[in-house]
């Protein structure tokens, strides 16, 4: 009787009309078990779902509930299924839905939900405005279907595998889908939980080695890649031709007269799948693609939680750039106003122009007189330059921003930036903004360059440790781009410590390395040299704790020597060490 006790607690019960409309109204998050009488709520997942109550602690915004399909009239489509069934309603609206007792599914989608929950109350984010999905009798696949064609695209899912990553052949798989025509919707490094990959591989499950293969996988990190199709159609011109000796008689005796000539006839051709694309190119055996929509859908969910609610939001990137005179002098109030807006910035920095960058933030004024004092005015002083995130940010940052020129402003749009924050010293918008999606990442990359920096996560470190600090670097926007695991015996140490092989201490660096394997790796993404440096800390795990309680060293460190991490100095040092560990002939990374 006390267990019974303890699930009623846990699971409210909705088995009428009146009760369901009532639970519609709960704060926050329910997942609901739905079930028919005959068979009674799902056992398996309760023990989940006790575990969640507990580990997040949310009362007030996470609830759970059994609801009898048989007499509830909004779960109609529901009766006489004896799958299991979990819907998640928040704030009233159902928002997903998942079939069959997936337990590391439903684990995941309730904590990103509650997630973000917390984070709309701390007013950390603004609330996403989720697409309610029907609770229509559909199969999985047209459900599926419905979802995707909610953000207008089908989308396939690309594995590239862990020692194809390792030998950098991940680079020319994405450049060769992006030159065919596909787009790459979004891309990460990863190590693939288990239960993924033996459902995305479940067509090997029977192979004798099938076990082997999953280690293999799970082992390393793997370029997962959501790809949509893009421009379907491709444009063949062909000239036509006469369809037999007779008409080809008959146009040679009239070509002089009339002087035809056969202009060439335009037809479509439908683009090769992904995966016939890849085998044409001989590249497949790097990059396995699922392309059914309803398990990709499922994949999705699982690795990329964000990605239909960014899609559906038209969540975009842009950039800004304050012009000097603002910059030096309201810069903070530009900052309040952009963050008043709902804006999220990503990156940002002080840069004084070079001439060419100058001009790409000024081209809108290259007829006017005053343009090449303008090039010389940009170069002088420092521009402030950010990556602002949003729904929609391309359009809304363009309008917030305003005409071009002052007076425009001033007649028809008092309220922009442009009106606000005019000077006169030139006659001109003080900011800049990317004209499309496609010029802001352009833009972005122009004015961030992407860098790579060498990281390197030592033998003492637990392999619960090493799990934590590579989260801690994906959550800090790096992207692992290359991993392995080596022992660093003195030739590979030297390969990466070669800046100190002659110093008297170095003798105790490879007494610490050699008491076991390190995890080598190569990160990428802004500043990176200078932002991993920050992210470990002082050099002294004492120290750090003190100055960066924070960082890696601090948390992790146990002395100067074992102090958890180590990275590049500079992008020489970088370029030297990641040429000398991951080159494509090294036999370590083919035994790999």
């Amino acid at each position: 009787m006390a267990s019974k006790k303890r699930e009623v607690q846990l699971q409210s019960i909705i088995n009428s009309q009146n009760l369901w409309d009532e639970m519609l109204l709960n704060k926050g998050l329910t997942v609901i078990d739905v079930y028919q009488a005959w068979c009674g709520p799902c056992k398996a997942v309760q023990a989940l779902f006790r575990k969640l109550k507990n580990e997040l602690n949310e009362d007030e915004i996470l609830h759970f509930a059994v609801a009898e399909a048989d007499n509830i009239v909004t779960l109609q489509p529901f009766r006489d299924k004896c799958e299991p069934v979990f819907l998640f309603s928040l704030n009233g609206k159902i928002v997903a839905k998942i079939q069959g007792a997936n337990a590391p599914l439903i684990n995941k989608k309730v904590i990103n939900l509650i997630d973000e929950e917390r984070k709309i109350v701390a007013g950390e984010m603004i609330r996403p405005q989720y697409m309610e999905i029907p609770l229509v009798d559909q199969t999985e696949e047209e459900l599926a279907e419905s979802q995707y064609e909610s953000v207008g695209e089908i989308y396939n899912m690309a594995i590239i595998k862990p020692d194809a990553v390792l030998r950098r052949k991940n680079i020319e798989v994405k450049e060769k889908i992006i030159k065919e025509g596909f787009v790459i919707e979004v891309q990460d490094n990863m190590f693939l939980p288990e239960e993924l990959v033996r459902e995305f591989y479940s067509h090997l499950a029977d192979q004798p080695d099938f076990e082997e293969f999953v280690s293999f996988v799970t082992s390393g990190i793997s370029c997962v890649l959501i790809i949509s199709q893009g421009h379907e159609q491709e444009v063949i011109q062909e000239e036509t031709q006469p369809q037999d000796e007779a008409e080809e008689e008959e146009s040679s005796e009239h070509q002089e007269e009339t002087h035809i000539k056969f202009a060439p006839v335009v037809t479509k051709k439908k683009r090769d799948s992904l995966q016939e694309y890849l085998e044409r190119q001989h590249i497949s055996e790097f990059c396995d693609v699922e392309d059914n929509v309803s398990r990709v859908s499922v994949f999705i969910d699982m690795l990329f939680p964000d990605f239909k609610t960014m899609k559906s939001m038209n969540i975009q990137r842009t950039l800004a750039l304050l012009r000097p005179e603002v910059y030096e002098e309201r810069k903070d109030d530009v900052l309040n106003i952009i963050q008043n807006e709902g804006f999220t910035i990503l990156m940002q920095r002080q840069l004084l122009l070079s001439e060419e960058e100058a001009r790409t933030v000024s081209k809108n004024y290259e007829n006017e007189e005053y343009f090449n004092r303008l090039l010389a005015y940009m170069c002088s002083s420092p521009s402030y330059i950010l990556v602002l995130l949003r729904e929609n940010a391309v359009e809304y940052w363009e309008q917030l921003m305003g005409p071009n020129n002052v007076e425009d402003a001033f007649a028809y749009h008092p309220e922009s930036l442009c009106a606000q924050f005019a000077t006169g010293t030139f006659p001109i918008n003080q900011f800049y903004g990317s004209s499309s999606k496609a010029v802001a990442e352009k833009d972005i990359e122009c004015f961030f360059p992407p860098q790579t920096t060498l990281a390197l996560i030592k033998p003492h470190v637990t392999q619960e440790q090493r799990l934590e600090i590579l989260k801690a670097i994906k959550e800090a926007g790096f992207e692992i781009s290359l991993l392995k695991e080596i022992y660093l015996n003195p030739e590979n140490a030297n390969k990466i410590y070669f800046k100190i092989t002659g110093k008297e201490f170095y003798k105790n660096v490879l007494e610490v390395l050699s008491s076991g394997t390190s995890v080598v790796m190569t990160l990428t993404k802004w500043n990176a040299i200078a932002e991993w440096r920050r992210m470990m800390g002082p050099v002294d795990p004492e120290e750090a704790k003190l100055l960066s309680p924070d960082s890696l060293r601090a948390k992790y460190g146990v002395d100067i020597l074992r102090n958890a991490v180590h990275g590049a100095s500079n992008i020489s040092e970088a370029t030297v060490s990641i040429s000398n560990v991951f080159t494509e002939d090294n036999s370590e990374d083919e035994e790999q």
